[in-house]
């Protein structure tokens, strides 16, 4: 007989509540408070509690006050991740960002989702379906990120779309629902490359 928990992680329908679930959310509340309660000369002590609170970190990690997670022992982070102000990651089901991942503000990842069926819906059953962010990955501000869906490597999602579908490698993608606009290409690295020099030839200067 399998537990709430245990359905939730499994992407089936299960009711949020119980023991266990409760004490998983009540220990994400309490270091998600101490997190945001600190201030910008505790860089250090910032990046203890987000260990403790995410499945496993890597190093580079650096998100701004606020920021809110149900669980967050469902979250994976890469090396070299950043979070502007106003995240939240509902991680009912695991969410796995890779590295070199950067976030703008008010950027969301949903992996809850809830029955169309009123009548079931109002049961207070729900489910939940993982997310994937891979490498390279850059995501504007007030995008929505919904339950299921994988980003590729070396991505830019564009500000303020909502991601309902996955999304392949090498693309800058946008809107809503949120579709490829473009790839990236050679070009692209060129001139991004020329604007690098000419900023490290300005300040050298």
């Amino acid at each position: 007989m399998a537990t709430d928990k245990e359905r939730m992680l499994a992407g089936k329908l299960y009711i949020a509540g119980g023991k266990e679930l409760a004490n998983d959310m009540k220990k994400a509340q309490r270091l998600t408070r101490l997190f945001n309660n600190s201030t910008e000369e505790q860089q250090e002590y910032r990046a203890e509690l987000l260990k403790k609170l995410f499945k496993s970190t890597q190093e580079n990690l650096y998100i701004e006050p606020p920021f809110h997670c149900d669980y967050g022992c469902h979250i994976t982070v890469g090396n070299n991740f950043y979070a502007n102000y106003d995240c939240i990651i509902i991680d009912v089901t695991p969410v796995t960002i890779g590295d070199n991942v950067f976030f703008g503000p008010r950027v969301g990842l949903y992996t809850a989702g809830h029955p169309i069926d009123a009548d079931v819906r109002n049961t207070l059953l729900e489910f939940g379906k993982p997310i994937t962010i891979g490498d390279n990955v850059w995501v504007g501000g007030n995008t929505v990120i919904n339950p299921g869906v994988k980003i590729g490597d070396n991505v830019v999602i564009g500000s303020g779309s909502i991601v309902t579908k996955n999304i392949p490698d090498n693309v800058i993608a946008v809107g809503n629902p949120c579709k490829v606009l473009r790839k990236i290409t050679s070009e692209d690295k060129k001139y991004w490359e020329q604007q690098k020099a000419e900023y490290f030839k300005d300040i050298e200067q």
